[in-house]
C-alpha cells in the first residue's frame, strides 16, 4: 500500500476518533455546507470549538472552506479522504481474511 494512502488513512481516522468533529460531519452531510456559526446553533459545542474542530478536518481533508457573501465561510463536505480510508480498511481486511483463512486450514488438518 503506498504511504501517502496510509497517511491520508491516519488523518481521517484522527479526525473520526472525536465525537464532536463526527457531530460536525453528520451535520453537514445531512443537512449541507454550513458557517461555523450555523454548526455552532446546531450542536452543543461552542463556535470556538468549533472553528478548532473545522481547521482539523480542513487538515484531513474532510472539509473545504467556501467563501461566501459577506466574507461567511462556508464549509462543504469531501469525500475522497473518507474513500481512501475505506480502500485502506478493505485492503487491511482482506489481508486478515487471508491470515485467518490459513490459520482454519491449519487448525483442521
Amino acid at each position: 500500500m503506498p504511504p501517502d494512502v496510509e497517511a491520508v488513512a491516519e488523518q481521517v481516522f484522527v479526525a473520526l476518533a472525536d465525537p464532536s468533529r463526527r457531530a460536525i460531519l453528520a451535520t453537514l452531510a445531512s443537512s449541507g455546507p454550513a458557517t461555523a456559526t450555523d454548526l455552532a446553533d446546531r450542536l452543543p459545542i461552542t463556535r470556538q470549538a468549533i472553528a478548532k474542530h473545522l481547521a482539523l478536518l480542513s487538515d484531513a481533508g474532510l472539509v473545504t472552506a467556501q467563501q461566501g457573501e459577506r466574507r461567511r465561510v462556508r464549509y462543504h463536505l469531501r469525500s475522497a479522504p473518507m474513500q481512501v480510508a475505506q480502500q485502506f480498511l478493505a485492503a487491511l481486511a482482506r489481508d486478515w481474511d487471508g491470515s485467518l483463512d490459513a490459520l482454519r486450514e491449519h487448525l483442521e488438518r
